[in-house]
């Protein structure tokens, strides 16, 4: 009986509702609102209801985590790298 050594992560069945996305940032209305325009060109049916910010304890970081229709690996590849190039922009997870 052979094992794999390495787990696989579970895949991600497209189009996958509710794909979480949590974006680090410069607490700053120009990054802001650069994040949530491409945000809302990588996935239009983005329900900004929806959006969680979390301020970091010293105020100059915040968290939004966004919650989308993933269609798939190119959208989400296009989506973190566009965000990730960035520089008021920490971490894309």
């Amino acid at each position: 009986m052979t094992q794999d050594s390495e787990q696989q992560p579970p895949k991600i069945e497209f189009p996958c509702e509710d794909y979480m996305v949590k974006v680090v940032r410069d607490t700053d209305d120009e990054v802001h609102e650069f994040v949530m325009e491409v945000m809302r060109r990588h996935a239009p049916e983005l329900d900004e209801s929806q959006l969680k910010h979390k301020p970091s304890r010293n105020g100059k970081f915040t968290s939004v985590t966004f919650f989308i229709l993933a269609t798939g690996e190119p959208q989400l590849k296009a989506l973190f790298e566009e965000l990730k190039a960035h520089p008021g922009v920490y971490m894309v997870l």
